[in-house]
């Protein structure tokens, strides 16, 4: 992959409307040290030395987006709380729009309280409620999708289980998709693995497809049963397999024909692995956003997994670093 290629797909991508349609997180870092026992009880006392929010969940595939300089429009749902407006604030502050945002009264924001202690995570505290949506909120995601989705757009379904991402939904956003020509990328979790139906891109991890088919992947031969069952199951038109250390493997369907072909991590130093499969929907959906065949946009999001999974916490990925790690080490 050479400098102009990659240059221009970027170029190309440069505010085209990526539309996220998921479950939204609020994440908070509490960065500190151990140091000593506790005289009340055996148990560590952590002294807080910093306190950081980050974007999460779908909120932070949105921010990958901004960050890769396309143009996401961020739709989900919180609850009517301090931290909804927290997370609204971090969004608005780096630039993503916040109009996609339905909150529902009595409902938490999904959070996350991450205590770190010398870059070891100690505890991580979730607030949430994996009930699903109400009926009305289903509704306004469909209006928003209508409103801001065209011929051809990229539209990312980031489901983490937390009631979002609804049956129903699930199959009217699919509905609209095949009459529409939206391409779906599908990023999916354990409860609703099966229903995506239809999607451009059909994305899980080897978790996922564990829990999803009830077996232990000890051989990568395995995945080629799994996606053929995956094709007539789903009728989804590619696959792409993340398998952690092990890279992806890709399964595409190519002028009718099925192309698989399986591409090597690129991470040098794993410190923390929090994000990375946002971080690869993410810039997948830009590079396709930006004309690259599925093949080139899955190698380049190889190199951004990458690159932040060697920091500490859930960490954007910037275009102009993501190109020169690429073209420093293709």
């Amino acid at each position: 992959m050479n400098k102009k290629h990659l240059t221009d797909i970027f170029r190309n991508s440069r505010n085209k409307k990526i539309i996220i349609i998921g479950d939204l997180m609020l994440d908070r870092y509490l960065f500190g040290d151990v140091n000593r026992i506790s005289p009340e009880a055996p148990v560590q006392v952590f002294d807080l030395k910093k306190n950081e929010y980050r974007l999460g969940g779908a909120a932070n595939v949105a921010y990958n987006i901004k960050t890769l300089g396309a143009d996401p429009f961020l739709i989900g749902v919180t609850g009517n709380d301090a931290e909804s407006e927290l997370l609204k604030l971090s969004l608005e502050s780096n630039g993503i729009s916040t109009k996609g945002i339905i909150s529902e009264d009595g409902r938490p924001t999904t959070s996350k309280s991450r205590v770190i202690s010398d870059s070891h995570h100690l505890l991580r505290i979730d607030s949430e409620s994996k009930e699903e949506i109400t009926p009305s909120s289903q509704k306004k995601i469909l209006s928003l999708l209508s409103e801001h989705a065209a011929k051809e757009t990229v539209i990312i379904l980031q489901d983490y289980n937390k009631g979002v991402l609804t049956r129903e939904l699930i199959k009217k956003i699919s509905a609209a998709a095949a009459k529409e020509k939206f391409r779906i990328l599908v990023d999916p979790k354990f409860d609703n693995f099966f229903e995506f139906r239809n999607a451009y891109l059909f994305k899980p991890n080897r978790k996922e497809l564990e829990d999803s088919f009830g077996i232990k992947i000890k051989e990568l031969n395995y995945l080629d049963e799994i996606a053929a069952k995956l094709f007539k199951k789903i009728s989804c038109a590619n696959i792409i397999f993340t398998l952690g250390e092990q890279g992806m493997m890709i399964y595409e369907n190519h002028n009718k024909k099925l192309r698989k072909e399986k591409i090597s991590t690129k991470a040098r130093k794993v410190a923390d692995v929090s994000g990375a499969g946002d971080t690869v929907i993410s810039t997948i959906a830009v590079c396709l956003s930006g004309g690259a065949s599925l093949r080139d946009s899955a190698v380049i999001s190889n190199y951004a997994a990458g690159l932040v999974v060697q920091e500490v916490g859930i960490v954007p990925v910037y275009k102009n670093d993501l190109m020169e790690n690429i073209l420093k080490n293709k």
